[in-house]
């Protein structure tokens, strides 16, 4: 790419938007192209793309560099820990130099011959971008449907795979939400249709196996542009589930799935905030709930009682100080992964009415998970196991001996885990509040107020952000740098009202805990104050813009990946793919009252004429989540305002959408990038 050093500008024309007797003028609307293709709007992210090349060039060694750092603790031919579904031992596993994962079985014993199913790489060459969504077997596991992505907008093209002949089979389903399932007749397929304007995933069709994808059967189709609608085989492989679920409210439908011509029923109807998901095993049914229950609850019941909720019979009680996240239904055991202490943990309960106990862990701050189980007749729970020292590790635990089982740690080539030390602390906010945050540096680090801190966060959807290991930071690490997440309201780590308190009128908590937990980690001396910086991305991406908005003299640089910025005009625009979904997170803005809190703290309309700290800001051209243009039209607001002469980037992928570059390697191309312009900042 050529050297371009002249600051790009983005022409101004006016645009007025008005609602509830408000005006306002919004001078860069033109950069909005739903095609991607006006030669001026190119020409323009283009020339910023330039421009922050040019910027970056002196540490261009430094990011090639650091980028040879994170690939080279990626073990050239890692594989998974092979699952067993019925005789097959299913895995995939990664050549030296590939990008992508080979799709691979064994028949009977791992020692048989390998069949390879997909070879991504081959699924992926001469393309920019691949994502392979997902892909699922077939019961008689002779064909194999998958769903892929050559443009990073997450429409997904469904193809179907005879693993018997080798053949893709003729029929091609586009704009697929990538979710699939297939009935116990190994010829019905059923999966997800995204609309065409908004993306929102809403149709489910019943595809049979050598028809005419044109005869598809429409089985269901959501009118309501808040709900997201997905459909999925159940682990016993009883029941094939539609789910249809919004911000407060859920609908499940379900259909045995030996029975894939007849109708899906409803399981309860939908209620206003009534939240609530399904499992199953020997015909009987849990049901995670927050019905009286804001932490959630599990109840049981059979099929003729699903829709008489009073009927329902309690097995776990609601607890205030733990959220139920996800229940996993065992042969004579129920295991809950749940929430407490701000911690992701598993917790076993035996059928016979015995006492509940959690799986063991072997360090104070970390994060557990449920891992792939997919044999309802197991008494062997597989769990993953990590923290902000720990590589994931897989673990099997026999649940009648107790006796656990080491099935594999991610390998990290040359890095020693013992080099590295963490901490949990809770922090006061300015309402008395306590912010859980995780801390990790380097043993060699001492608390001098002398190291430069790079402070995470995201906040919203009640998606909690837990401790875990990152290669990649590695290299930060080891220059000297602590990163710290801050568990700020609008996650869940603290329970359910922690998000609550996080969104609609009181998102504000969210941008105050940030900033004052970030504020007390220098007054506690973990960071030199001239030397902290901050990062998030898409939600977080709009914490960052917030945050800089309210205290730009707090950090000295910031990176906002894929940062949802232009909250009100997007939410205000129902074409935009994902709008109205998202009103009970953010606020309806078609009502005074929300539309006026949520243009209180919007990055975009809140610019003003002041100092902002140094930023790098990143974007998809393709992105479905948050469009290219809410970033890009930041950039050029700030470039007007600013009265600063630090360094404000605009880097847009034009080859990928919301989650970047694919590929294992090419991913670190992106924070290679992001840590070179953190310590350029830093070293200036």
């Amino acid at each position: 790419m050529e050297t371009d050093t002249s600051i790009p500008r983005a022409p101004r024309e006016d645009h007025w938007l008005e609602a509830h007797g408000h005006r306002r003028n919004d001078p860069w609307y033109w950069l909005k192209d739903d095609q991607r293709s006006r030669p001026e709007v190119i020409d323009y992210l283009e020339a910023e793309n330039r421009y922050t090349a040019a910027i970056l060039n002196p540490v261009a060694e430094l990011e090639q560099s650091l980028f040879q750092e994170m690939v080279s603790r990626i073990q050239p031919d890692d594989a998974s820990v092979p699952l067993l579904i019925d005789d097959y031992w299913y895995y995939t596993r990664f050549e030296p130099e590939r990008e992508y994962p080979i799709i691979a079985r064994r028949q009977g014993t791992l020692s048989a011959a390998e069949e390879i199913l997909l070879d991504v790489n081959q699924l992926a060459e001469g393309k920019e971008y691949f994502d392979l969504a997902n892909s699922q077997v077939s019961d008689d596991h002779r064909f194999l449907a998958y769903a892929e992505d050559e443009v990073g907008r997450r429409l997904f093209t469904t193809r179907i795979k005879d693993l018997q002949t080798g053949e893709t089979l003729p029929e091609t389903i586009e704009a697929t939400s990538g979710a699939l399932a297939w009935a116990a007749d190994n010829r019905t397929l059923f999966y997800v249709r995204k609309h065409p304007d908004t993306l929102l995933p809403y149709q489910v069709l019943r595809h049979r196996l050598g028809t005419p994808t044109e005869q598809d059967e429409l089985v269901y189709q959501e009118s309501d542009q808040r709900y997201y609608t997905s459909v999925y085989r159940g682990k016993s492989r009883d029941y094939i589930y539609i789910h249809l679920g919004s911000t407060l409210s859920d609908e499940v439908h379900l259909l045995p799935a030996g029975e894939p011509d007849s109708a899906f029923r409803v399981f309860y109807p939908r209620e206003r905030e009534h939240e609530y998901s399904v499992t199953d095993r020997n015909g009987r049914f849990f049901v995670l709930s927050n019905w009286q229950a804001v932490n959630f609850r599990v109840l049981e019941t059979g099929l003729e009682d699903a829709g008489q909720r009073e009927r329902w019979q309690e097995l776990v009680p609601h607890r205030p100080d733990a959220l139920i996240e996800a229940i996993d239904p065992f042969r004579d055991f129920l295991v809950l992964n749940e929430r407490s202490d701000g911690l992701s943990r598993l917790r076993v309960l035996p059928d016979d009415g015995g006492e509940s106990f959690l799986v063991a862990a072997d360090e104070p701050a970390y994060s557990m998970c449920l891992d792939d189980n997919v044999d309802v007749t197991s008494n062997v729970l597989r769990y993953g196991y990590t923290s902000m020292t720990t590589p994931y590790t897989v673990y099997d635990l026999d649940l009648d001996s107790g006796e656990r089982t080491f099935k594999k740690q991610a390998p990290v080539p040359g890095v020693d885990p013992a080099l590295y030390r963490t901490e949990r602390l809770a922090l006061e906010a300015r309402d008395g509040a306590m912010i859980p945050v995780s801390l990790v540096y380097h043993k060699d680090y001492n608390r001098d107020a002398s190291r430069p801190i790079l402070v995470y966060g995201y906040g919203a959807y009640g998606i909690s952000m837990d401790p875990a290991f990152s290669p990649g930071r590695v290299s930060l690490l080891d220059r000297g740098w602590v990163f710290a997440i801050a568990h700020i309201r609008g996650g869940q780590e603290m329970g359910r009202r922690w998000y609550d308190q996080g969104r609609l009128q009181h998102k504000a908590n969210s941008f105050n805990d940030f900033i004052d937990v970030t504020r007390e980690l220098v007054s506690r001396r973990y960071a030199d104050p001239k030397r902290v910086y901050a990062m998030g991305g898409s939600a977080g991406g709009l914490l960052m813009g917030a945050v800089m908005n309210q205290a730009p003299d707090l950090f000295r640089g910031v990176v906002a990946q894929v940062p949802f910025v232009d909250v009100v005009t997007s939410m205000l625009d129902e074409d935009i793919p994902l709008t109205t979904g998202e009103y009970d997170e953010w606020g309806d803005p078609r009502k005074e009252a929300d539309y006026r809190n949520m243009l209180s703290y919007s990055p975009y309309d809140q610019v003003s004429a002041q100092d902002y700290p140094n930023l790098l800001v990143t974007s998809g051209l393709h992105d479905s989540q948050v469009q290219y243009w809410e970033p890009t039209k930041w950039v050029a607001r700030l470039r007007e305002l600013k009265t600063d002469e630090n360094l404000l980037l605009l880097h847009t992928d034009m080859d990928a959408g919301h989650s970047g570059a694919s590929g294992r390697f090419k991913q670190y191309r992106d924070v290679a990038r992001e840590y070179a312009f953190l310590l350029l900042v830093d070293e200036s």
